[in-house]
């Protein structure tokens, strides 16, 4: 590894809906490899949690972090995190969500806007693009404004299936300003930003954001950037994140970040 620091802050084990692994076995490939830090974030998608018993996978989840965290105390920094997504459209299983344990990490996800499916299932044409964008970015600031999260996780998540999957492409100058309220909001509330490499290994090929979202989010005072390979298996853990660190150092980036109970722990890139 070119790094020191190596740090895996966004990956899915099998108390995910769509995970394949125990948190033991990622843990093993984690120190195996050599990684400073791993995160376990399962998905805690607020709005089905009732109705589909997240809490009970959310809480398997915690306790197989704290047995993993007992058994590789000596050779990897094993931190306790959940991925919220859409907590505004369910706030009562956000908060509810947010008792089950002393977290160190909390990631902030929109992966389906209200009353739609996941990003993924959505069909896109010319016709509806723009209105599901600028629907997102409406969804996103009010995420951002809500203020429960660390990190906002892959800020330009559609963007994964428009481009890699559906193939077309957006005009994005036209949602600048919008992006640029939602990154102002994280520094005002002096929270991180996520930069997500599953695209690395996905068909968009590119990281979520690139690197014009980093250098406006340095540009406008943003201090801390989390890495996460958004595994959801144990082979996929730390894909794409020495890339990350690559992107970050030419953003002028020196440091990024890891969180533990909740607080930023700034790690040298270099």
């Amino acid at each position: 590894m070119r790094y020191r620091f190596i740090s895996d802050s966004h990956t899915h084990s099998e108390c995910s809906f769509d995970g394949n692994d125990s948190v033991i076995m990622m843990c093993e490939q984690a120190s195996g490899i050599g990684l400073y830090s791993l995160t376990i974030t399962d998905h805690c998608e607020c709005n089905e949690y009732f109705e589909k018993n997240v809490r009970e996978d959310i809480s398997r989840s915690i306790f197989q972090i704290s047995k993993s965290r007992a058994m590789y105390h000596d050779k990897l920094h094993v931190y306790a995190g959940i991925e919220l997504g859409q907590p505004t459209q369910n706030p009562a299983a956000a908060e509810d969500a947010l008792t089950l344990c002393d977290y160190d990490f909390v990631l902030g996800s929109l992966h389906n806007l209200k009353n739609e499916q996941d990003f993924y299932f959505l069909e896109y044409t010319e016709e509806n693009l723009y209105s599901l964008l600028d629907r997102y970015c409406d969804e996103l600031l009010e995420l951002a404004q809500q203020n429960l999260f660390d990190s906002l996780a892959h800020i330009d998540y559609p963007l994964r299936y428009i481009i890699g999957n559906a193939k077309l492409k957006p005009d994005l100058w036209h949602f600048y300003e919008r992006i640029d309220e939602v990154l102002k909001t994280l520094i005002k509330n002096d929270k991180a930003l996520e930069v997500n490499t599953s695209g690395l290994r996905q068909i968009i090929g590119r990281t979520l954001p690139e690197t014009d979202v980093i250098k406006r989010f340095r540009e406008l005072g943003g201090k801390y950037i989390t890495l996460g390979s958004d595994a959801h298996r144990w082979g996929d853990i730390s894909s794409g994140i020495e890339d990350g660190l690559d992107m970050l150092n030419e953003c002028g980036y020196t440091h990024f970040t890891v969180y533990e109970k909740r607080k930023p722990k700034l790690l040298p890139i270099l």
